[in-house]
């Protein structure tokens, strides 16, 4: 309970916080959100054709995923500037649990990845975007988003303890995500893509929570696709949660 409070009490300082910097708020869970929705509609829109759905209905379950996907890197940008200023030596200093800074970190980013993606769904529904499936479905697609953000920000903690600076997080964050987020399913079909390029994007998380999340939007049969969503986001979380833990409390000692 002791660590659980921490965490509470760290995702709260970084919520003030970034509170407390509005062109944080503005930026990152306001205009970002609907930049990327109103870009990918109107620029990808009148050129791709995915039989049986509109466009629209095709691409915003796949820019939750990728917006919660990118959306990693601000954690571990903000980590490696406490690391960086001096602020992790004072917290490893208090009588605290460790790695609830981490913790609180990755707390406090997936709410405001949860703003964002509330945010992307509103704007997506004025431009003509619906949920065609059940109020659950339509739910359960805005909570694998959510959690997407949630273990992408593992990923990004777990970058983060490893690089130590906020110049190498951000590069090499973006050259591993990239090719993840665009070699997937989020913007055109997969079996669209070269044979070789099939193989590969068949295999990505990405892939797999984007499916699950437009399946579910849809209201179309999901098959397995959530449950194997679920399983990606859980095993990206546990290992790299398991991993930055181990090493975070090396760097504290």
């Amino acid at each position: 309970m002791t660590t659980l409070f921490d965490v509470y009490l760290m995702a709260g300082r970084n919520v003030r916080k970034a509170l407390r910097t509005p062109q944080f708020i503005l930026v990152e869970v306001l205009i970002q959100p609907v930049i990327f929705v109103l870009l990918f509609a109107f620029v990808f829109g009148g050129a791709i054709h995915v039989p049986g759905v509109s466009y629209i209905d095709f691409l915003l379950p796949g820019v939750l995923v990728q917006t919660a996907t990118f959306g990693g890197l601000n954690t571990a940008i903000a980590l490696t500037e406490d690391l960086r200023n001096g602020l992790m030596d004072r917290f490893w200093s208090l009588p605290m649990s460790r790695f609830s800074v981490v913790a609180g970190r990755i707390v406090a980013d997936t709410l405001f990845s949860a703003a964002g993606v509330g945010v992307m769904v509103a704007v997506g529904m004025l431009i003509g975007f619906r949920f065609h499936g059940t109020v659950p479905q339509a739910l359960g697609a805005i909570a694998l988003a959510i959690a997407t953000a949630f273990a992408f920000a593992w990923v990004a903690a777990l970058l983060a303890v490893v690089f130590k600076t906020p110049e190498a997080v951000q590069g090499i964050g973006f050259v591993a995500l990239f090719p993840m987020v665009f070699a997937s399913s989020t913007f055109v079909p997969v079996g669209t893509m070269p044979s070789w390029l099939q193989v590969i994007a068949g295999h990505s998380p990405v892939t797999a929570v984007a499916n699950a999340v437009r399946a579910l939007s849809l209201g179309t049969s999901a098959g397995i696709e959530p449950v194997a969503a679920v399983v990606w986001l859980a095993v990206l979380s546990a290992v790299s949660g398991l991993a930055s833990a181990a090493i975070y409390r090396g760097m504290a000692r």
